[in-house]
C-alpha cells in the first residue's frame, strides 16, 4: 500500500529535557523521523522543549516550537497550524506517548481533526496498562510471569502473601523503570509498594513473581500496515533479570540462545506485535528465558514506539529504524522502501551481522552523594557507549575503553580490586563496575562456577573473560623485546590496548605501538554493512579490528582494509563520547554543526565517536563515520590512515579537549585555538597570571598540591573558600568549605581521586551575582553571541543555574566590563573559534571565574534563542575560511529566554538535593517570557537561594 496522500502536514512530539531513563536516543529518533517525513514533501511541525539538541535546530523541521510538553502547548500549535493532518507520537519516548494519550482523553485530536499515525490509542493502552497486557498475552497464548494488578495498598499486601518473596513491583505508564523495585524481604514491602503506587500516573502497579537469574533478551522489530514484520536485531543482556535493560551490559546479536528458542521467541514477538491493533512502525519486545536446558520463554513487555534499544539496534546494524518507522507510519509498506545501506535492495530484509556489538551504560554516581549505587529495576545510568569488534572480547574491550573513567579496558592496569570480601560484595550486589570486577575475581582465582552462582551471568560470557585473563598472564612472562608476534596479534584481536600490553610487559605504550608497526600488526577498518557483505554497501560507516595476513597465490601477503582513503582535503571532528552529567547532548549538537560547516567549506568530514544515542553517529551525518572509542590509540591510528588537514577538538567537550596535548605532541594540527592557548585557560595558575597582566580582577586565589599547602593558604585567603581542581568538567570535585576541617577532608579526598592535580583555592565571593558570556573570535575580532545572567547566586554551578538571556538586572557599567573583559581575554588567549567566560559580580566589579576556549553547554541555547547558526560560523572561522567580520549577525529575540536545568533526583532516594559548585542536572529546557512580570520568572527568582549549599 503506497503512501497516504491525504497527509500533508505532521506534528512530531519530542521527548523534552534529558532525564535518567530518557536521553538523547529520542532526539536521534526524532531528528531522523523529521528528515524522513520531509523527504516525502510533507510539512513537519515539531514540539520539544529541549534547546540542547540538534532535533530543535531550525534546519530540522518547517516549524519548531520550543514549548513545554503540555496539552496547552499542543492546543496553541494546532490553532496556529490548522493544516496539521496527523500526529506522530512514537518518536519521543514515554513523554510523547503519555502526552498523546492525555490529549486524546481531552478530545483535542478529535476537536482539531488530527489523526494518530504510527500507533493508535488502543495499542498504547494495551501495552502500557499492565492488566490489559496480561490479558492479551493469555488470549494469544504467550507465556508470562505469574502477576497481579494492584491499585491499593491493601490489595498489594494480599498479593504478596499469595506469591511470597522475592517480588517485583512495576508501576504502569512510567519511563526508565521509575518506581519499579525488587522486594527481597517482607520488611521493605510497604515502603516500596507505596513508592510504586505514587510513581504511576494512574496509581496502578503490577506485582509479579521475580524471575531472578533468568536470562533477558530484547528483539527490535518493524511492522507495516500489511502485517509484514522484520526483526532488525536480537539483543542479549549479559546481566540476568533484575537489572533494568538501560543499566545492563547488552550484546548483539544474542550470543547464548539456541536456534530453536530464538525461532520460538521470534514467533512470540511477531504474534504480540500483530495482536496490538493498528500499528505501523518500530517496536521493542522483551523476554526472559529460564537458565536451564528447558529454556522456557516468558514475555516481559512490549513498547509500541522506538526505544533506547532501537537507537542501539540502528547503530548496531546500520538499519535506520526511526527513519523507516516514520515512512511506515505514512502508509508505506516495507517492500516499497529502499534499504538505506545498499541502496539497491528493499527495506523488507533482516540484517545479518558479521561482527559483535557490546553496549555498556555510563553512570555518574559521584554526583549523587549518598545514592544507592546498587543496580536494579530502576534505571540509574546517564548515558552509554557501544563497542564494535570481530569478537565479543574485542567489542567488550572497545566498549570499556570508551567509558572515559580513566581505564584502559579490562584488567592489565594494576588498578583492580584485590580484596576478596569487596569483590564478593560487588558481584552479589550488582555495581556499576561489575564489568571490571568479574575480571578481578578471575584474577584472584575465584572459580567461574562461584562467579556464576553469585551473578547468574551465563557461563559463556565468564569463559570469554577467563580467556582474556589467561592471555594477560601468558604475555606477562615476556619483555617487550621478546614478545612473539602471534601473541601480540592475539592480544590486539581480543581488544587489549597498547597501554595494557605495555603494562603486562613493563614498557611504554609508544614502545608497543612501535613494535606492532614493525611487525606489521596494524589496525584495519571494516564496513558496518547490515548484510554481511552479501550486497555492496554504499554507506561509509566503519569500525576497526586486527586481522591475520592473507597470502595470495603469488606469495604476497596483505590484510583487507575496507576504508578507502580519498585524495580530498579532510577534517576530523572528535566527538564527545558517552553522555554524562556535565557533558551531554549539547556537545553532540556542536559536533554535528561542525561537520556540516566543514562540508560546506569543501572538506571531506570524518567523525570519530562511540555514543550510540546521538545524531553525530548517524551513518549519513559525516562523509565518513568511525564508530570507535574516543581513546588515543584508536584516534592516532585513524589519523595515520586518513592523513587529515587537522582535527577539531573544541566541539566535543572535555573528552576531545583532553586529547589536544597528545595531538600537539605528535605534530597533528589542531584546527582553531592552539593547544597552548587551551592549556593556558585550563591551568589555573597560568591563567591567573594572564589576568593580572591584563589588569582584569579575579577572586584572590592560591594553588595547593598538598593538604598542608591548602591549610597555609586558608590563613591568607580567608573562609569561605572555593576549591577547584584543574582539567575537569562539570565542576567535578568543586566545593565551598567554611573551616579548616572541611578543607582538609575535601583536599585529601580530591588528591586521592585525582592524584597529582593542582588545586585552586579562591576566596568565595559570597552573595555575588553570576553571569557568563559566549563569543566567537578569529584571533583579531571578537563577536559576543550572548551574555546570560544566572538567577541563582554565585556558588551554584552554571549548568545547574537558571540563566536568562539577555541579563535582567545588570547595569550598563557592569555590562560594559563584561564586554571588555570577554574581548580582551579572547584575544589574549589567541582564541580561534568559540570561547565561554564566567563572571562573578560584586559591588559593581566584574571578577573572572574561568574561561573555556571551546564550545560550551550554553551555545545551543543561545543559538536557539536568537535563531542564529553560531557553531556553523565558528567552525568556518576555525578552518580559516572566514573572519568574524564576514558574517552579518542578526539575533532575534522578543523578551527573554531562560535556560532551566532539569534534575533526575527522583531516581535516587535519600540524596541531598542541595546545589553547589559541582553540576548535578541531567538536562535542560528553554522557557520564553515576554517580560519580567511573568509568573514563571517571578517564581524562579523567589526560590533562587533555596537549594544553595557548600
Amino acid at each position: 500500500m503506497p503512501k497516504d496522500t491525504s497527509i500533508k502536514s505532521v506534528l512530531i512530539i519530542g521527548s523534552g529535557p534529558i532525564v535518567i531513563g530518557q536521553a538523547c536516543e529520542f532526539d536521534y529518533a526524532g531528528s531522523q523521523s523529521a528528515r524522513s517525513i520531509r523527504e516525502e514533501g510533507i510539512e513537519v511541525i515539531l514540539i520539544n522543549s529541549n534547546p540542547a539538541t540538534i532535533m530543535t535546530d531550525p534546519s530540522m523541521a518547517d516549524h519548531i516550537y520550543l514549548k513545554p510538553l503540555t496539552t496547552k502547548s499542543i492546543i496553541e500549535i494546532l490553532k496556529a497550524h490548522p493544516q496539521i493532518d496527523a500526529v506522530l507520537p512514537t518518536m519521543g519516548g514515554q513523554t510523547a506517548l503519555n502526552l498523546c494519550l492525555e490529549a486524546d482523553e481531552k478530545g483535542i485530536w478529535a476537536d482539531f481533526g488530527v489523526k494518530l499515525i504510527g500507533v493508535d490509542v488502543n495499542a498504547i493502552n494495551i501495552t502500557e496498562d499492565r492488566e490489559q497486557f496480561k490479558q492479551l498475552l493469555k488470549k494469544i497464548g504467550v507465556p508470562s510471569a505469574p502477576a497481579e494488578i494492584c491499585t491499593s495498598y491493601l490489595r498489594g499486601k494480599e498479593i504478596a502473601q499469595e506469591f511470597g518473596f522475592p517480588l517485583v513491583i512495576r508501576p504502569s505508564f512510567t519511563l526508565g523503570g521509575t518506581g519499579a523495585a525488587i522486594v527481597y524481604k517482607k520488611e521493605d514491602f510497604d515502603e516500596l509498594l507505596t513508592r510504586g503506587l505514587e510513581a504511576s500516573p494512574i496509581h496502578e502497579v503490577l506485582i509479579d513473581k521475580a524471575l531472578m537469574g533468568w536470562k533477558e533478551y530484547e528483539l527490535e522489530l518493524l511492522r507495516d500496515k500489511n502485517d509484514n514484520v522484520v526483526i532488525i536485531c536480537s539483543i542479549e543482556n549479559m546481566d540476568p533479570m533484575g537489572i533494568h535493560t538501560g543499566d545492563s551490559i547488552t550484546v548483539a546479536p544474542a550470543m547464548t540462545l539456541s536456534d530453536t528458542t530464538f525461532q520460538k521467541m521470534r514467533d512470540y514477538a511477531i504474534l504480540m506485535m500483530r495482536s496490538i491493533g493498528n500499528f505501523a512502525g518500530g517496536c521493542n519486545v522483551q523476554f526472559a528465558v529460564s537458565p536451564d536446558d528447558k529454556e522456557d520463554i516468558v514475555a516481559i513487555e512490549i513498547n509500541p514506539r522506538v526505544s533506547r534499544s532501537s537507537a542501539l539496534a540502528s547503530k548496531a546494524t546500520g538499519y535506520p529504524i526511526a527513519k523507516i518507522a516514520s515512512k511506515l507510519a505514512l502508509g508505506y509498506n516495507l517492500d516499497e522502501l529502499q534499504n538505506q545501506i545498499t541502496k539497491s535492495t528493499s527495506a523488507l530484509f533482516e540484517p545479518t551481522l558479521d561482527y559483535v556489538i557490546v553496549k555498556i551504560p555510563r553512570w555518574n554516581f559521584d554526583k549523587f552523594e549518598g545514592a544507592d549505587r546498587t543496580l536494579g529495576l530502576q534505571m540509574k545510568s546517564v548515558g552509554e557507549v557501544m563497542g564494535i569488534g570481530r569478537s565479543f572480547q574485542e567489542a567488550l574491550h572497545k566498549a570499556t575503553q570508551s567509558l572515559e573513567i580513566k581505564g584502559n579496558g579490562l584488567g592489565a592496569d594494576g588498578k583492580g580490586y584485590k580484596n576478596y570480601e569487596q569483590i564478593i560484595e560487588k558481584l552479589t550486589f550488582a555495581s556499576w563496575d561489575r564489568v571490571f570486577v568479574i575480571y578481578d575475581a578471575i584474577a584472584m582465582g575465584i572459580p567461574l562456577s562461584r562467579i556464576h552462582e553469585i551473578t547468574k551471568i551465563d557461563m559463556w560470557f565468564l569463559k570469554q573473560y577467563e580467556e582474556l585473563y589467561t592471555l594477560e598472564k601468558e604475555i606477562s612472562n615476556y619483555k617487550v623485546e621478546s614478545l612473539p608476534r602471534e601473541l601480540l596479534l592475539e592480544a590486539k584481536q581480543k581488544g587489549f590496548a597498547d597501554r595494557q600490553i605495555a603494562h603486562m610487559v613493563g614498557c611504554l605504550e609508544s614502545q608497543v605501538h612501535t613494535l606492532r608497526t614493525t611487525m606489521n600488526i596494524n589496525r584495519v577498518f571494516k564496513l558496518v554493512d547490515t548484510c554481511a557483505a552479501e550486497f555492496k554497501a554504499k554507506t561509509p560507516y566503519y569500525y576497526s579490528t586486527f586481522e591475520a595476513e592473507i597470502e595470495k597465490a603469488d606469495g604476497t601477503r596483505y590484510v583487507d582494509n575496507e576504508s578507502v582513503v580519498t585524495d580530498k582535503k579532510k577534517i576530523i571532528v572528535l566527538g564527545s563520547g558517552p553522555n554524562r552529567i556535565g557533558q551531554g547532548i549539547e556537545f553532540d549538537y556542536s559536533c554535528v554543526h561542525g561537520v556540516l560547516a566543514a562540508k560546506e567549506c569543501g572538506y571531506e568530514t570524518i567523525m570519530i565517536n562511540c555514543n550510540p544515542e546521538t545524531v553525530s553517529t548517524d551513518f549519513d551525518t559525516a562523509d565518513k563515520l568511525y564508530f570507535e572509542p574516543v581513546f588515543w590509540e584508536h584516534i592516532y591510528d585513524i589519523i595515520q590512515h586518513e592523513k587529515p588537514e587537522g582535527v577539531i577538538v573544541q566541539l566535543g567537550g572535555q573528552t576531545a579537549l583532553k586529547l589536544a596535548e597528545k595531538l600537539s605532541k605528535y605534530g597533528i594540527k589542531i584546527i582553531g585555538t592552539s593547544f597552548d592557548a587551551l592549556d593556558l585557560a585550563e591551568d589555573r595558575g597560568r591563567f591567573s597570571e594572564l589576568l593580572t597582566d591584563l589588569k582584569i580582577p579575579f577572586p584572590q586565589f592560591g594553588i595547593a598540591e598538598t593538604a598542608d599547602e591548602a591549610s597555609a593558604l586558608a590563613d591568607v585567603l580567608d573562609f569561605p573558600l572555593l576549591i577547584r581542581p584543574s582539567y575537569v568538567l562539570g565542576g567535578q570535585g568543586m566545593k565551598i568549605v567554611i573551616n579548616k576541617q572541611e578543607l582538609e577532608e575535601h583536599v585529601i579526598n580530591l588528591l586521592k581521586t585525582i592524584p597529582g592535580n593542582k588545586l585552586l583555592l579562591d576566596h568565595y565571593l559570597d552573595g555575588a551575582i553570576e553571569a557568563e558570556a559566549d563569543a566567537i573570535c578569529d584571533g583579531e575580532n571578537v563577536y559576543i553571541i550572548g551574555i546570560m545572567e544566572h538567577i541563582e547566586p554565585c556558588g551554584v554551578h552554571s549548568g545547574d543555574s537558571n540563566a536568562t538571556l539577555p541579563p535582567f538586572n545588570l547595569g550598563e557599567f557592569v555590562m560594559q566590563q563584561i564586554k571588555d573583559h570577554t574581548k580582551n581575554i579572547a584575544l589574549a588567549l589567541r582564541t580561534v573559534g568559540l570561547i565561554n567566560i564566567q563572571f562573578a559580580i560584586k559591588d559593581d566589579i566584574v571578577y573572572i571565574i574561568e574561561a573555556n576556549p571551546r564550545a560550551s553547554r550554553t551555545v545551543p541555547f543561545i543559538a536557539k534563542a536568537y535563531g542564529e547558526a553560531y557553531v556553523n560560523y565558528a567552525t568556518k572561522v576555525m578552518l580559516g575560511e572566514k573572519k568574524v567580520t564576514d558574517f552579518v549577525f542578526n539575533p532575534q529575540l522578543k523578551g527573554f529566554a531562560i535556560k532551566q536545568p532539569v534534575f533526575s533526583f527522583s531516581k535516587f532516594h535519600n540524596v541531598n538535593k542541595a546545589l553547589g559548585p559541582e553540576m548535578k542536572s541531567t538536562g535542560e529546557s528553554i522557557l520564553f517570557i515576554d517580560d519580567l512580570k511573568d509568573d514563571q520568572f517571578y517564581e524562579l527568582y523567589s526560590r533562587r537561594k533555596m537549594y544553595l549549599s557548600k
